[in-house]
């Protein structure tokens, strides 16, 4: 994953100085090294990391510090702000707004995935009531209105384009205007691929943006361009109001860190990350909650967002009640498996999850673990209702096993490492038992009501220690419900 290696460097950093006796202008700068080292080593430009340390140093003056302040916390804070500082213009990007026509443009290099990150915007806009279309302007790339037209036709979105017209203002110009008398509210216009040397196309890309006068143009970056991010960015942003960015193939092995450096080329927020080649493999960013992923301090109150939008409201009650019960059957398992496969690539989630890295998932494994779920769920489509609401774990006996592994075409010996799991799981659900249920019985007043006992014995030892124990997981616990500011995840370690 994208990134991965660099928030591993820079979690690394911070540990060996929270692992340090006294925090002094050595260990200080011993940490600052070797976060600088990690940034420039995932090209990002060597002036933002330089500014970067230069103000991490201004805040974090020894000298000044009295005796009491917690010097640990003030830096980290420090890493935390300068961190969000270098990817957060300060500037909130055009939101489109329904019933009103907003026209969308998307600008970007050549095979930086623009076409498809095009889909996933008008797919990602329409499953939340947004009527999205599409128009391909693209006449230079052979074959761009056809991988338009298929990305569009499999997520059921109107587009446009034109396989004699060559004039891209005029394809633009009458796909907008179409689209606007259809009662369209969000027309997504793709343009050509092109890169600062090509004079002509940047002229071509100015005059479709003066013909369809877009409310928002989001420039495309590749994660893996490197070094040269910061100059191909500027040169867009100096052509067209770049005024957003999405960064693409996150999901792959580049270094990624010269899509931070378009950030400050374009002074133009991030709003998206692409994570893989499917329709929903594509991220609303945020920042704080990214910093402090890429930091290994998770993202509680997006976590607690997942779980809101896989599990619908009228079965939350229902679940939490069987939380609070203890009782866990294969049904249960069998709901679960279906959400977490709901809530996007594994990797991801786990990312979420304090204490967690995205190292500790690489890219086969995360593959691996989905299609063990997959096939669990197989073994359990040939289940009676009477074996999957059972909790007695003795009902299952050899003959029943060998039944289920006929039915689902596996081995005997998968069916019993699918019970072992079940098992497993069965004795974590037993933790919860008599857990206080809210009064509304929604998820996100759980989180308000379960305490961090209940939490910590469900967390493995090792999770628990890098959270920094029970005070920590204290601290977390009052903010999976309040708060989306990731900035009190620091200093867990220090209570």
């Amino acid at each position: 994953m994208v990134l991965a290696e660099l928030g591993g460097s820079i979690s690394r950093a911070l540990q060996q100085m929270s692992n340090a006796t006294i925090i002094d202008e050595k260990v200080l700068n011993d940490c600052l090294n070797e976060i600088t080292r990690a940034l420039l080593q995932s090209d990002v430009q060597f002036k933002l990391v330089r500014d970067m340390q230069a103000n991490i140093k201004k805040i974090v003056n020894l000298d000044d510090l009295a005796a009491g302040h917690n010097k640990r916390r003030i830096i980290q804070q420090a890493i935390f702000t300068e961190l969000c500082k270098m990817l957060d213009p300060g500037k909130p990007s055009f939101t489109p707004k329904k019933s009103k026509p907003s026209v969308v443009m998307f600008v970007g290099l050549q095979g930086s995935g623009k076409t498809t990150t095009c889909t996933k915007y008008a797919y990602h806009h329409q499953k939340k009531g947004w009527k999205p279309a599409l128009v391909c302007a693209d006449t230079f790339r052979a074959g761009a209105f056809d991988q338009l037209k298929q990305n569009a036709t499999k997520a059921k979105i109107p587009f446009y384009g034109s396989y004699m017209e060559s004039d891209p203002v005029k394809i633009a110009v009458e796909g907008v205007e179409r689209f606007k008398k259809e009662n369209c509210d969000l027309i997504i216009v793709d343009t050509s691929g092109r890169h600062k040397q090509e004079v002509a196309l940047f002229e071509e890309m100015r005059q479709v943006s003066e013909a369809t006068k877009p409310d928002l143009v989001i420039f495309v970056m590749d994660s893996s361009i490197g070094q040269a991010a910061f100059d191909q960015a500027q040169a867009f942003k100096q052509s067209v109001a770049v005024g957003a960015v999405i960064v693409t193939k996150m999901d792959g092995h580049a270094k990624g860190g010269g899509a931070l450096s378009a950030v400050a080329a374009t002074k133009s927020p991030v709003i998206f990350i692409g994570t893989g080649e499917h329709m929903d493999e594509f991220e609303t960013f945020d920042v704080k909650p990214f910093v402090s992923r890429l930091l290994g301090m998770g993202d509680l109150s997006g976590f607690m967002d997942k779980i809101q939008e896989v599990v619908p409201m009228d079965q939350q009650p229902e679940l939490l009640q069987k939380l609070s019960e203890g009782n866990f059957t294969m049904r249960i398992m069998y709901e679960q498996f279906q959400n977490l496969l709901k809530m996007g690539p594994i990797n991801q989630v786990f990312s979420m999850l304090p204490g967690f890295s995205s190292e500790l998932m690489p890219k086969g494994r995360e593959k691996e673990s989905q299609a063990k779920i997959k096939r669990y769920m197989t073994m359990m489509d040939s289940m009676t209702n009477e074996e999957l609401d059972s909790t007695n774990p003795k009902l299952m006996n050899d003959s029943r096993m060998m039944r289920i592994a006929r039915g689902a075409g596996r081995q005997l010996r998968e069916v019993v490492e699918m019970f072992e799991e079940y098992k497993r799981l069965a004795k974590i659900w037993s933790k919860m038992k008599g857990l206080k249920i809210p009064k509304k019985g929604d998820m996100s007043a759980l989180s308000r009501n379960m305490n961090a006992q209940h939490m910590s014995k469900v967390l493995p030892p090792q999770m628990l220690k890098q959270i920094g124990g029970m005070g920590g997981l204290q601290n977390l616990m009052k903010q999976m419900g309040s708060s989306k500011d990731m900035m009190g995840m620091f200093g867990g370690a220090d209570k």
